[in-house]
């Protein structure tokens, strides 16, 4: 039976598919890749078009179909784009004095936490911070004695709408989804290094509608926002040097600069659109290096300003809008870190021919670190090019979902970036009333068999054998004289 993942990202510009396999020494190879184009049914990287998104990831399903020569079960999807945020939530417990903490009492933190409410929005998933143990803070609590227990956790968050949208696109088109990833974290796991995530890192995610900016220290993500501003922003200011979007494009990638001296720029020279018209070069870099900088500011401005002095790992750079030149300067002259570095690929061993892959400049690094994360296998029967749309005639994607164990969202998931799906929210929220009922059994349980042993306490006490004894000698009385 064949073998290969296949991974789903939802860009603002595109939506890529991907198909690999792992091989042995840790290697993947890829096997396939396919795009389709966004631009009308994708904003931000948020659906807004349900029919639409949906006709495009069956057209993506159907022509990696066509090309791996199978049918494809299930697919690993990476979720992403605006409104995407974090927030910090602490929930304490009180405990009897000198109460050995277990791991049940960490679980039931994180499920407290989990449960969490907020309105009009989803919690994708939750990064453990740190542990407050009494007064003393510990990232593994288990073991230590203590009268009170507060987890400090990071909630990642979404709009409920948008979860919606995106799970009702794939319902539509009929593609199981295996596993849900959140894309920064994906991203984050393939591009950054472990002394990185140690020391402290920012890693910003230069897209086409938005910009990710991902906080990092001693391992652990600390914050994540998603700004609404990217290249597209860029391009559309050129635009209105009174030229199409796509001759802005072009200009954008031919001379734009996130930084230019001012010394370097000469007022005499102009940029060409085309053969008949130009712009004055120094509007154009004036109008680059403005937006620029607005983003570049947005992005410091989500660094928590406690971990901005804690950044040894330095800024790490990826997507395709940090190829813009001079981006490393433009950044250092608003965070004052100086060590930058671009993330042009992922430290996985790649093997592939196709030349998005191969031109290692940021732009595939995300399907990447999506495909990095499947394990399981996404293969299903032999692909069947008779099967046929009655009404169309066109092929049309069959998904055949492999049954899989259902794993709860405890530790072992919770902070590794995996958002539960509408099928395995249900399913928690079936074990969760079980888990609850057969709690109160217990509980109700319990509450009888300490009122019969109350009860039995009762009668064996020596009161109440001594008011028992009284009561029967009084009755003896009473009898012998109503006999005399």
């Amino acid at each position: 039976m064949a073998e290969f993942i296949v991974a789903i990202e939802l860009g603002s510009s595109k939506i890529t598919g991907i198909a690999g396999k792992k091989n042995l020494d840790g290697s993947i190879s890829v096997l396939a890749v396919v795009k389709e184009d966004a631009t009308q049914c994708i904003r931000k990287g948020v659906v807004y078009n349900i029919d639409k998104t949906g006709q495009c990831l069956t057209s993506i399903i159907n022509k990696l179909r066509k090309q791996l020569k199978y049918e494809i079960s299930q697919v690993y999807v990476g979720v992403g784009g605006q409104s995407i945020r974090s927030v910090r939530n602490v929930i304490v417990k009180d405990l009897p004095t000198d109460t050995i903490i277990t791991s049940d009492m960490i679980n039931e933190l994180m499920d407290a936490n989990r449960n969490m409410t907020y309105p009009d929005q989803e919690i994708l998933d939750a990064a453990t911070q740190e542990y407050k143990v009494d007064n003393q803070y510990s990232l593994d609590p288990v073991g230590i004695k203590a009268s009170r227990l507060e987890g400090n956790f990071l909630n990642i968050l979404w709009r409920k709408a948008f979860y919606d949208n995106l799970n009702n696109s794939f319902e539509k088109s009929g593609i199981s989804i295996a596993e849900m990833y959140l894309a920064p974290l994906a991203l984050a796991d393939a591009v950054l290094s472990e002394a990185e995530k140690r020391g402290g890192c920012v890693l910003v995610d230069f897209g086409a509608d938005t910009t990710t900016v991902s906080v990092y220290y001693k391992n652990i993500l600390r914050h994540l926002a998603v700004i609404p501003l990217g290249g597209n922003n860029i391009t559309k200011d050129i635009a209105s040097l009174q030229m199409e979007e796509k001759d802005a494009e072009a200009m954008k990638l031919k001379y734009g600069s996130a930084f230019t001296e001012n010394n370097d720029i000469d007022n005499t020279l102009k940029y060409s659109i085309d053969a008949e018209r130009s712009v004055d070069s120094r509007k154009f870099i004036e109008i680059v290096e403005a937006r620029i900088n607005e983003i570049v500011e947005n992005v410091w401005y989500q660094v928590p300003s406690e971990y901005a002095d804690k950044l040894l790992g330095g800024i790490i750079l990826t997507g395709g809008g940090m190829n813009l030149k001079n981006i490393e300067r433009c950044m250092r002259n608003t965070t004052h870190i100086d060590k930058i570095r671009k993330a042009n690929f992922v430290t996985h061993t790649i093997s592939s021919s196709n030349a998005d892959i191969t031109a290692r400049n940021g732009n595939m690094n995300t399907i990447l670190g999506l495909l990095a994360k499947g394990d399981m296998n996404c293969a299903g029967a032999e692909y069947n090019p008779a099967q046929t749309n009655l009404f169309n005639n066109e092929e049309i994607a069959v998904a055949t979902p492999i049954e899989q164990p259902y794993t709860p969202s405890t530790a072992a998931r919770q902070g590794q970036g995996i958002v539960p799906t509408p099928e395995e929210k249900k399913k928690a929220e079936a074990e969760r009333r079980k888990r609850e009922e057969e709690e109160r059994k217990l509980r109700e349980e319990e509450e009888a068999r300490e009122r019969e042993l109350e009860e039995e306490k009762r009668r064996n006490s020596f009161w109440n054998k001594f008011t028992h004894k009284s009561k029967e000698f009084v009755k003896k009385i009473m009898a012998e004289e109503d006999d005399e």
